[in-house]
């Protein structure tokens, strides 16, 4: 043999400098063990001294736990979900998993995608923005691989609907509460700009803003598909201020309602809020910017996100029992609806 060529040192050869057993070397690079500081410091010395590193696919055949953590979207163009891949990756890592991220077709069940998920024996998979199927959620209970459905529920029920967990906002109250907003600032004819007709978050915000109209007395005058799309939802503001327009707009998410801001102030040179009020859903730091300053209802992504990794932790460590859990909003006033009395 070469005598260029060394062999890795093993977690037994560590334990033996350290003196101590091969499971409590074991224990210390497995996140969440318990471990005396003392041995922990003697096996991260010894680790040291030999250059050992553990392998992550070895321990995960011994376990039979890889802890990767699927993420599947299909909606990026939204600026909130660059957020949620941030704060959840940053969540997993520290709880010694790791996020591998996969792509589905937009408007489309996450089917496609599926098989090559599952050959990557993953211990959990968070669908955000992405359509689970009755098909995914078969296949996932079937090898006991939880589902977490993040800001989204399916709306046709089904094993979609019972065999997975879901986190998101209160969508139903976040539409009551621009609905209340625009009647007591004085605005009197009220459009929608829908994301997706499929959308639970969609269609739970808009029926929120419709039950509270009704019950003030009024109702969605004018409404349109934005498909959070930027230029469609931009092509629907057209189509809606060509005929009867509104004087208060409530788009489905601040993607589009960023799109409906320059197009009314830009092309049809309306005045934002003084001829038109617009108001959007997620709060995500564009709409803060000095340009548009949207008034917008916050979904808080650190308690989603939160409910969402202990909701994992929970299933992967036990027997699948799926639950939904809600979060609240908040609204939050900036300049495009008029300031109160």
């Amino acid at each position: 043999m070469d005598r260029g060529m060394r062999t890795a040192p093993r977690a037994q050869d560590v334990a033996d400098l350290a003196q101590v057993s091969q499971s409590a070397v074991s224990r210390t690079f497995t996140p969440g063990a318990s471990v005396s500081e003392e041995t922990r410091r003697k096996v991260l010395a010894a680790a040291q001294k030999l250059g050992y590193r553990p392998n992550a696919l070895a321990r995960s055949l011994i376990t039979r736990r890889s802890r990767i953590v699927a993420l599947v979207m299909s909606y990026l163009e939204n600026q909130f979900y660059p957020l949620v891949i941030e704060r959840l990756s940053q969540k997993l890592q520290k709880e010694g998993y790791h996020v591998l991220m996969f792509i589905a077709e937009v408007d489309e069940a996450a089917d496609g995608v599926l098989a090559e998920i599952l050959q990557y024996q993953v211990d959990g998979i968070v669908m955000a923005s992405a359509m689970l199927s009755s098909n995914v959620a078969r296949s996932c209970a079937e090898v006991g691989v939880p589902v977490v459905q993040f800001n989204r529920v399916s709306i046709l029920g089904g094993l979609a609907r019972h065999a997975s967990s879901s986190v998101t906002s209160d969508n139903y109250a976040g539409g009551q509460l621009v609905a209340r907003l625009l009647v007591d600032r004085g605005y009197r004819r009220f459009g929608f700009l829908a994301g997706l007709e499929d959308s639970s978050t969609s269609i739970e915000r808009e029926r929120g803003y419709r039950d509270a109209l009704t019950e003030l007395g009024h109702d969605i005058a004018c409404r349109e598909v934005g498909h959070y799309d930027f230029d469609l939802a931009q092509a629907a503001v057209r189509r809606m201020f060509a005929a009867d327009p509104p004087d208060a707009l409530f788009a489905g998410n601040d993607h589009m309602a960023i799109a409906a801001l320059d197009v009314l102030r830009q092309e049809l040179s309306l005045r934002v809020p003084e001829d038109v009020a617009v108001v959007g859903f997620d709060d995500v730091p564009q709409a803060a910017w000095g340009a548009y300053r949207l008034t917008t209802v916050r979904q808080q992504v650190e308690p989603m996100v939160d409910a969402t990794v202990a909701l994992l932790r929970e299933q992967m460590q036990a027997e699948l029992r799926p639950r939904d859990i809600v979060i609240p909003c908040s609204l939050v006033e900036r300049a495009t609806v008029r300031a109160g009395p």
